[in-house]
């Protein structure tokens, strides 16, 4: 497989300038999820760092996502995932929290002190290093997968980019801001055609968020955060 990928990368080229939909591949859609879960953590909301801080209770995406923080989570060998545990940083008992329920943002992420800041209570994401107090982060947080194969969300697309990889950290997320460098293949007439290359993707989370048209239904966990494919209307490609 990884030969495959590579073969499929070889005479990638640039594209010019344009607005199409982007298909996120789930190893670069994943990305996103844990964006989400960055811009809905305590220690951001209670700074007023965050581009969702007052959101609690409003619709911050489209209707059909759903995002999970499962610190309890088996997968489907019998085994633990890669992020559970029986309890969290500050010892306290790991749980499953939904974030985010049909495009609702249901709750934040929170340890005991940004709970205490923020006069709720904790939702058992503490996370402590070696040393120092304790930070925020997820145990297994995954976007609930859609109906669609990949190949039907690719069929849906007559001019395209299916994102493979990213590159760079270029996102705010006081703001939203999002554009990052990125590599994969051009959709054409709803098939994948030549590999593309140093092209940057862009947009606002707020708005990519709200414009997600199709969720894949490979959902893999290969880590502690995932998510299936996905497809974002609206997005800018720089290139050429």
């Amino acid at each position: 497989e990884a030969a495959r990928r590579t073969l499929r990368r070889l005479g990638a080229r640039r594209m010019p300038t344009q607005q199409v939909p982007i298909v996120f591949a789930p190893e670069a859609a994943r990305s996103i999820i844990g964006l989400v879960f960055d811009a809905a953590s305590g220690d951001a909301i209670w700074r007023q760092a965050s581009f969702l801080a007052g959101k609690l209770d409003q619709q911050i995406t489209a209707p059909q996502l759903t995002i999970v923080d499962d610190s309890t989570m088996l997968l489907p060998n019998g085994t633990g995932g890669y992020g559970s545990s029986p309890f969290d940083g500050e010892g306290l008992p790991s749980r499953r929290n939904v974030l985010v329920d049909k495009g609702v943002l249901r709750s934040y992420a929170l340890n005991t002190y940004a709970a205490r800041k923020l006069g709720m209570k904790s939702t058992h994401n503490a996370s402590r290093g070696l040393a120092g107090t304790p930070g925020i982060a997820p145990g297994n947080l995954y976007l609930e997968p859609g109906s669609q194969t990949p190949e039907e969300i690719l069929r849906a697309i007559p001019r395209g980019l299916y994102v493979t990889s990213l590159i760079g950290f270029g996102v705010n997320v006081v703001t939203g801001d999002y554009s990052r460098v990125a590599g994969g293949l051009w959709i054409e007439n709803g098939e994948l055609t030549h590999a593309v290359e140093e092209v940057t993707v862009a947009g606002n989370l707020s708005e990519m968020l709200r414009n997600i048209s199709a969720i894949g239904n490979d959902l893999r966990f290969r880590g502690a955060v995932a998510s299936p494919t996905l497809r974002i209307d609206g997005m800018t490609l720089a290139g050429a």
